[in-house]
Formats: structure tokens, C-alpha cells, sequence
């Protein structure tokens, strides 16, 4: 075991589904516009203009705080952070600084809890483009003023994985309480990084940030570079340098940005033309009671009802899975590990072979869950419904399809002898095999008959009648 180990903190930013930004009424619905259509003198900074506190955003901030397990501030307002770049065009970010909507929470992940430091409400910067080529930069000032949610936890990853999965639960949530799409490709979840390393039991070590990391695939990869990159310097006797570090994803390294800037760089001071945001015990029970049931109560439902934990898991993790799942259940009305494997399985295999995700699909869960019921029912065999799924993906009837093609199980033992006579009657190589020893070949005359009889006689029947005919003795 390695006598290092890294000490991993996470800030989160998650881009929030209001109709509005968080200080101004122009669209927060900026995405795929062209450049600067979605502004307002108030994200400008213009003279005279005066923010007003999203209450969406605000309410967000406090569901978001509840789920994490956090305290939620009776009182909390917004501080201003300056810092100059073009992407800001008013030289300082309405952001919240010791008084944050919410703080002191938690997160189970994996068995190990993660505190949660803070969550705070603020706004976004605009989007810096620099073209290719060019001794010129571009400003799009339709992100400024976007609301956000910053999540800050306390130094408690200790490994890659664990950070990666962590941030698949942040999205989780996020996207179950409908907070926020939380799709990293799309810019709408982004996260900084904070990673130092240390010899076990010795005081944390110097850290550094990895700035801007747009998938949870690049916040594995970048903290698996950096943990090893630290390391070696520390076994070499030298010293690692408090930075600002980008992510090469195509070179696969950090690089340094900047000097990391202190605390009292941002200038912090409370924001002079918003009111503070009081929030009383009528308004929070009001949005305790709204909340939704969280995916670590999912997890835990669907593991109760028998479902095995790593398919519970990937269920209750995925907020339009596991809508889907409970609707498809409801219809289903059997196992519910029976319709798991369906969908963990076989519609996940079809999803992933064209790069959809379910929501993409004309898949409907009561489709779904009339399919996998012939089956679990014995009303058509496996091969029939593996058969008809890619139609059923694509919006058809399982039922619909089955009564109209004559697919459902054929219980007459004396039409399934017939073709199993016949197929035997046509293979005296494979029978002789069969009756040499190779018992394994008899699989072969199996699917011949299935695919006589269009895969709706019973396998374990085939396998029978197929033995009395051949005379020999199956194990």
C-alpha cells in the first residue's frame, strides 16, 4: 500500500431550469442561441440598473440544501466578488460569501460520507471564444447572469472513483428534484477541483485546482494525473506550487493557469442593492413537504422490493430511468428484479448501440411493462420478446404484435413432437453425435425447432421431447 494518499475537495456549479436569470428578466434559456440575443442592461452593469433576487432560484437553492442534509440560513444575503476579465463585463460577480443559503450537510456515497461546506447562490460569468488561428478573442454575454448553485464539500475524497461517483449522485439529485438538467455536455454542471496529497497521518498538503472540468470522465482522468504527478515531487523531496491548473484532455495533463488568488483578492463585500433573504419556518416546511423522494431513498425502496443492489443502483442514479422504472413497475405488476434486468440489460444494450439515452426512444414504460409481463407470464417465450423489442422501443404494442403474428406460447405437446420429429428426422449427423456422448450438440436441433415453430414453443419442452426422440438421458 502506498504510503500517500490524496485528500480530494469538489465545487460544484449547476446552471439552474428558471425561466429567468438570477438577477435580471432576461431568459435564462440561453442554450443554442446565437451569441449575446439573451442579455439585459442589469447583466451588463450598466449605470442605473438595479438586480433583483431570483425567488425560483432562491427556493432551488433551499430544495437543493435540504437534500444534501444541509442547514438552511433563517437569513443569508449576496456579496459582491470582484475580479476583472472580459467575460465579466461588471468587473464583479453577485455571489453569497459568510452567509450562505445553506451549509453543514452530507452525502453518503459509496459508504463513506462526504461533507458538504456550503451551498451558495450566485451568478455566471459570460463565455470567452477564442478562435482558432486568430490574434482575437469573442465575448458571449448570454450566460452572464445565469443563475447558479455552487456546491462546496470539505476535503473528504480520497480517490478518483469516489469523486466520479459522487458527482453522478450530485446530478442525480439535481435532476430528481428538477433543480437543474445537470448535463455536464451541455455546460449546465461544471466542476472545479481541489487536490493535494500527503503521507498518511501527516497535516493536508498543498493544494491545487483543476479548473473547468465539463465531464465526470475528465474529473477522474485529471485528478488520477495530478494525484500521481504530486506524488512523484513529494517522493523526489520537492515541493508542489499552490496553482490554478487547467485540464488538457487531449494531452491528458494539467497545466498552470495561474497563481492561485487569495481570499482577499475577490474584495468581498455585502452587495448594496439587494435586501437580504429571510427565510422563515413557514416558507422552508413548505418546501420540505414538496420534497420529491430522493434517489438514496429509491435505492433503498427498490432494494426492499427485491431488487439486487448494483441494479438498484443504476435505477435509483438515474432520475429518467428511474421514473420510468416505477411507471413500467406499476403496469408490470410482477418481480420487480425481472423488469430490472430488462431494462438494465437488454434496453440498455439497445440504447448504448445507438448513443440514445430512454427519453429519446418512442419506448413507453407500459409498453415495456405489458412485454416483460408475457414473458414473466409464459405467455411468450424469451426469444420472442428479445425478438420484438426493437419494435416496442420504436412506439409498437408488445400485445398488439404478439396476437397479430400468432407469437404466443404453444402449449400443444403434440404440435411441438411434430416438428421436433421432423428437425430429427433431417439431422441423422447430429443425432448420432447426440447419442455418441456430445450431449452439448443437441442445442443445435433446440434452435432448429425454435426457429420452426417462429420461437414460440417452450425451450425446456423442446429439450425434453428432443431427448425422448434421440433416446437419451439429459442431465
Amino acid at each position: 500500500m502506498s504510503d500517500f494518499e490524496a485528500v480530494v475537495g469538489l465545487e460544484v456549479h449547476l446552471h439552474l431550469k428558471t425561466r429567468t436569470k438570477m438577477f435580471s428578466p432576461a431568459p435564462a434559456g440561453y442554450f443554442g442561441a446565437q451569441p449575446n440575443t439573451h442579455v439585459h442592461p442589469v447583466d451588463l452593469g450598466l449605470p442605473g440598473v438595479l438586480p433583483v433576487a431570483n425567488a425560483k432560484a432562491v427556493e432551488y437553492g433551499i430544495l437543493f440544501g435540504l437534500a444534501l442534509n444541509c442547514q438552511i440560513a433563517s437569513w443569508t444575503q449576496f456579496h459582491r466578488k470582484s475580479y476583472f476579465y472580459p467575460d465579466m463585463p461588471k468587473n464583479y460577480q453577485i455571489s453569497q460569501y459568510d452567509l450562505p443559503i445553506a451549509e453543514h450537510g452530507w452525502l453518503e456515497v459509496a459508504g463513506a460520507r462526504v461533507g458538504i461546506k456550503r451551498v451558495h447562490l450566485e451568478e455566471d460569468a459570460g463565455k470567452s471564444l477564442h478562435p482558432d488561428f486568430g490574434d482575437y478573442s469573442l465575448i458571449d454575454l448570454n450566460r452572464a447572469g445565469s443563475p447558479l448553485i455552487e456546491m462546496v464539500t470539505e476535503p473528504d475524497i480520497r480517490t478518483p472513483e469516489q469523486a466520479r461517483v459522487f458527482l453522478s449522485h450530485i446530478r442525480s439529485i439535481a435532476q430528481t428534484l428538477g433543480v437543474s438538467d445537470a448535463n455536464p455536455e451541455e455546460g449546465k454542471m461544471r466542476a472545479d477541483v481541489n487536490v493535494s496529497v500527503r503521507r498518511r497521518g501527516e497535516p493536508l498538503g498543498t493544494k491545487v485546482e483543476i479548473k473547468n472540468l465539463n465531464s465526470f470522465k475528465s474529473v477522474q482522468r485529471a485528478l488520477e494525473y495530478e494525484i500521481k504527478r504530486q506524488t512523484e515531487l513529494l517522493r523526489l523531496g520537492r515541493r508542489v506550487e499552490q496553482a490554478t491548473l487547467g485540464w488538457d484532455e487531449g494531452g491528458g495533463k494539467t497545466y498552470v493557469m495561474r497563481l492561485k488568488e487569495g481570499e482577499s483578492d475577490y474584495r468581498y463585500f455585502p452587495e448594496p442593492d439587494l435586501p437580504p433573504v429571510v427565510v422563515d419556518a413557514a416558507w422552508l416546511e413548505r418546501l420540505r413537504a414538496a420534497m420529491p423522494e430522493l434517489p438514496a431513498q429509491k435505492f433503498a425502496r427498490y432494494v426492499a422490493s427485491g431488487v439486487r443492489e448494483y441494479d438498484a443502483e443504476i435505477l435509483a442514479y438515474n432520475a429518467s430511468l428511474a421514473r420510468f422504472f416505477d411507471e413500467a413497475l406499476a403496469v408490470y405488476g410482477g418481480e420487480p428484479q425481472k423488469l430490472a434486468d430488462w431494462l438494465n440489460a437488454d434496453v440498455a444494450g439497445y440504447l448504448n448501440e445507438r448513443g440514445l439515452e430512454i427519453q429519446d426512444t418512442r419506448l413507453t414504460p407500459e409498453h415495456l411493462g405489458r412485454l416483460v409481463g408475457l414473458f414473466v407470464k409464459g405467455e411468450i417465450t424469451s426469444r420472442v420478446a428479445k425478438n420484438l423489442l426493437p419494435e416496442v422501443m420504436e412506439g409498437a404494442d408488445p400485445e398488439q404484435l404478439v396476437q397479430e403474428r400468432g407469437l404466443r406460447v404453444v402449449v400443444d405437446t403434440g404440435a411441438i413432437r411434430a416438428l421436433v420429429e421432423g428437425v430429427v428426422a433431417a439431422n441423422p449427423a447430429v443425432v448420432q453425435q447426440i447419442k455418441d456422448g456430445k450431449l452439448q450438440a443437441i442445442n443445435a436441433l433446440l434452435g432448429q425447432v425454435m426457429k420452426e415453430s417462429k420461437g414460440t414453443a417452450k425451450p425446456d419442452l423442446v429439450r425434453q421431447l428432443l431427448a425422448e426422440a434421440i433416446g437419451v438421458q439429459l442431465a
